[in-house]
């Protein structure tokens, strides 16, 4: 008999402490659109209408929403986008906005780590502002959702529909300027960190230690007046691989001139241990 009181206590325990899994009212969902060469993800929660009126009812005009449920709306840019003319730097924000019955704000705010509103807004963490007309719809969408329509290689608009209403926001992406600039890199040559990436590779590979010292050359070359420490750093080893001592420790100095003026220690001290070994 006490073995049943105390497996019957063990079982009630274990039911007691397994944790119970039920669905979400307001099920997470995540968005994920290239536009051009630039990566739009959404992050949110998906409210239902379930009968009951939602603009100027469940969700009031003239006040800040969080544009969806639970934790924050997020929206994030993989580079700098234009939204409505207004530059919005790369990186990830809350979205919130403000229903009104003839227009609505669309607000982009740099703290994403609120449950719904922030407890005290600060504008000066509104990223952006602007606004959209709202549409009404002819069918009822009975889920809160976020997608994007209209999508080309320079812009993409991100829509909000719900009940019977749809809100639409223009985000235009640099497709073009980045582009042009990729072609100018490439027609215009190697830059001085290719350069370096490549006589780096060469070098610790022992490939060929000769193209190695020329590609540093021209990473020195190509850097202009202000040669970083780590790229003299680089070329005094190649040429003490290659038997070039006396040129390797003047280099050398260089180097160390440079780590000395932006304080890196590590770089003194290698630079010093090799000094003085390589003038045995």
């Amino acid at each position: 008999m006490k073995k049943y009181i105390l497996f019957s206590l063990f079982l009630i325990s274990g039911v007691i402490s397994a944790q119970i899994a039920t669905p979400q009212a307001s099920p997470v969902s995540k968005v994920d659109q290239t536009v051009g060469l630039t990566q739009i993800s959404v992050e949110y929660h998906r409210p239902s209408a379930k009968g009951r009126a939602v603009y100027g009812e469940l969700v009031p005009y003239g006040k800040n929403w969080r544009t969806g449920a639970n934790e924050n709306t997020t929206v994030t840019f993989s580079q700098d986008v234009t939204i409505n003319g207004k530059s919005l730097s790369k990186g990830t924000y809350a979205l919130f906005t403000t229903p009104k019955a003839d227009s609505w704000d669309i607000i982009f705010y740099k703290d994403t780590d609120n449950w719904g509103l922030p407890e005290e807004w600060m504008d000066d963490k509104v990223a952006l502002k602007t606004s959209a007309k709202p549409e009404s719809l002819n069918r009822l969408v009975e889920t809160f959702t976020i997608s994007f329509n209209n999508v080309t290689t320079d812009a993409a608009n991100l829509e909000l529909s719900w009940e019977k209403t749809l809100v639409s926001v223009k985000i235009e992406v640099p497709t073009q300027k980045t582009v042009l600039k990729s072609i100018d890199d490439i027609m215009n040559g190697p830059s001085a960190k290719d350069y370096y990436a490549s006589a780096q590779y060469y070098y610790q590979s022992n490939t060929d230690l000769n193209k190695a010292l020329l590609w540093m050359n021209q990473a020195i070359s190509l850097s202009g007046e202000k040669v970083p420490f780590w790229y003299y750093r680089l070329k005094s080893l190649i040429q003490f691989k290659l038997g070039d001592k006396k040129g390797a420790i003047e280099t050398a100095k260089l180097s160390l001139a440079g780590a000395t003026a932006e304080k890196n220690e590590d770089y003194i001290k290698q630079n010093k241990d090799s000094i003085e070994l390589w003038s045995k």
